[in-house]
């Protein structure tokens, strides 16, 4: 067995009264690819700056090989009194080091190292740190958020980089596409402690959950060990002296144990107010141009967004991502083409800078726009503590100014504020930041379930995967293409073309036979766009899913004695077969005038 890098043993530590970690271990080896893995507030960033050695825990030991290198990448980098990006990341090298690399990684960053750090973007600081971090190649990199503020290339580039360091990696992030690719290990920081999987991430969640499971199953048998001792108790004692003491000290214990335990925490309640149904045209572009001087954003882009669709939109930073999405939302007007907005569209939209946050407010104030406290959800009016509870804030955080809140709590109260507005299409610029996977995945639950369209800007290959029903792609010089499917099925789309396209020049470039007459050039015909064959080739399947579904519904309504004996469920289920019948009239309409389309291009 080879001697560990990096060790943490029995760390305790506790800030202002609440303990945050209790026991927590940390064993690093060369070679490893271990990803620590929690919810947000777990300990995660804490535990990684006890290992990086900028926190001193209350309790335990740290021990770091002495020949071992260990370099740590934080959340927001520190650039000191650098005056260009090169010289913050020559300040990373060792004495021994080559100073060349500096200037390669950062062209490998597509950055020249003459940038001033007080002027850079969030994507830039992120290279430069991230440059930074792996200028010397240390033996141990700990690496916390990695990927936030980059672009899907630079994403990709730092898999690829860092499938190739020598270096043993503890990481931190919220992606999941990242970790399954990385990680051999994983560490899970749980109420204090940790527990280890010699895994990698694809196999965590299984895990994870067996052993809540396992858990759950013990704190319940202990609850019905309680309940007897004490019926036991009140029966009158009427043993031995010396067994019945122990039998009372055993209750006493056990009751001890029960109130100590450190439950898991709930998950965030996620639901979106519903504005209405909104016409089934939410978004027709034709022809769109939009340039910024010299620089073409978009160039004769265009699409047609259907109530119900998942739009992603994808691009390097820089690309037009958020310009394209606010003409599409009618917020900015193309320099020539049309735009042309549906019907009764009440659209909300969360913004990737939270800049709708004012400092000064605290986080009641932020959740009811500094009025009273009470908020109003799906036209119910409810306290404003009882729904910070659903986002799993406490009833204490109502008057915390909004400085002190994490980065995950701040993605939360945004995503609070937004759900809590009548919408029926939702606009979401980079929703996923700072947030743990936990609330990631009820997120995507939530957006599969809601009823209206969902525009949004990502950066994470998993989500937009699970997620969106279509792609918008930058193609480069202001051109933009749209795939159906997810970022995965772009991908192959991309792929495919590219080999279309090699294929038609290879046959372009074939010497024709001298007795071949060159064939008359025909004039092109209109084709069924990707989003068009897609969705004729999937709507009869949810067509024939919405009628199942629609007589489930009416042979439920069709019990005469429903109403009587439940009220409610006899409107939930009057008000389900009303949508899914509209539903339904939408997909058969759909068909029809695909259908047609086909047949007419087609002849």
């Amino acid at each position: 067995m080879a001697a560990a890098l990096l060790t943490l043993r029995d760390i305790h530590l506790t800030f202002g009264g609440t303990p945050l970690l209790e026991g927590a271990d940390l064993n690093v080896e060369p070679g490893d690819r271990l990803c620590l893995v929690g919810r947000n507030g777990s300990g995660k960033s804490t535990l990684m700056k006890i290992a990086a050695g900028l926190v001193e825990p209350d309790s335990g030991e740290r021990f770091v090989h002495p020949n071992a290198s260990v370099r740590y990448l934080q959340q927001e980098p520190d650039f000191g009194d650098a005056e260009t990006v090169l010289a913050y990341v020559e300040g990373g090298l060792g004495p021994t080091d080559d100073p060349y690399r500096a200037r390669k990684l950062l062209d490998d960053f597509a950055m020249t190292g003459d940038e001033d750090p007080s002027h850079l973007s969030g994507g830039e600081a992120r290279r430069a740190a991230l440059a930074r971090a792996l200028v010397a190649n240390p033996d141990v990199l700990l690496l916390d958020e990695p990927t936030n503020h980059l672009d899907l290339p630079a994403i990709e580039w730092l898999e690829k980089t860092i499938q190739g360091l020598r270096a043993a990696i503890v990481l931190i992030s919220h992606d999941r596409r990242f970790l399954e690719t990385l990680s051999k290990k994983t560490l899970w920081i749980d109420r204090g402690v940790t527990r280890e999987l010699p895994q990698g991430f694809a196999h965590f969640e299984a895990w994870r959950d067996k052993v809540l499971d396992e858990e759950e199953a013990e704190r319940h048998k202990l609850d019905r060990k309680i309940v007897r001792e004490n019926q036991w108790m009140h029966g009158g004692v009427t043993g031995r002296r010396k067994r019945n003491v122990r039998r009372v000290r055993e209750l006493k214990a056990m009751r001890q144990e029960v109130r100590e335990q450190r439950h898991v925490q709930g998950n965030v309640r996620l639901a979106a107010t519903d504005g209405g149904t909104s016409s089934r045209l939410i978004v027709e572009a034709l022809d769109i141009n939009k340039s910024y001087g010299d620089t073409v954003i978009v160039r004769d882009f265009s699409t047609t967004i259907l109530r119900g669709d998942r739009v992603g939109l994808v691009g390097p930073n820089g690309a037009g991502k958020t310009t394209l999405l606010r003409m599409l939302t009618g917020e900015l007007a193309p320099d020539s083409g049309t735009i042309r907005l549906g019907q009764s569209i009440e659209l909300v939209t969360l913004d990737q800078k939270r800049d709708e946050l004012k400092p000064e407010w605290t986080l009641g104030e932020a959740l009811t726009n500094g009025r009273g406290d009470q908020v109003s959800v799906n036209g119910k009016v409810r306290h404003v503590v009882s729904y910070m509870k659903d986002f799993l804030f406490t009833s204490e955080q109502v008057r915390s100014p909004m400085k002190v809140l994490s980065g995950g709590e701040r993605g939360r109260l945004m995503l609070a504020r937004a759900l809590a507005k009548p919408s029926n299409v939702l606009v979401l610029d980079e929703p996923t930041n700072d947030l743990d996977l936990e609330t990631l995945d009820l997120l995507q639950e939530m957006l599969a379930d809601y009823p209206g369209t969902v525009i949004l800007v990502s950066h994470d290959r998993d989500f937009l995967d699970r997620v969106v029903t279509s792609v918008i792609a930058a193609e480069g010089d202001g051109q933009w293409s749209e795939y159906p499917g997810g970022y995965s099925d772009m991908l192959a789309q991309r792929k495919g073309a590219d080999l279309d396209r090699r294929n038609a020049a290879s046959e372009f470039n074939r010497p024709a036979a001298s007795d071949v007459k060159p064939a008359e050039p025909q004039k092109q015909k209109r084709k069924l766009s990707f989003k068009e064959k897609h969705a004729l080739e999937t709507l009869p399947a949810r067509i024939d899913a919405l009628t199942t579904e629609i007589a489930a519904l009416q042979s439920k309504l069709a019990d005469g004695t429903l109403y009587s004996k439940d009220p409610k469920a006899f409107a939930d289920t009057t008000a389900a077969l009303a949508k899914s019948e509209a539903k339904l009239t939408a997909a058969e309409e759909q068909w029809l005038e695909l259908e047609v389309l086909r047949q007419e291009i087609e002849g």
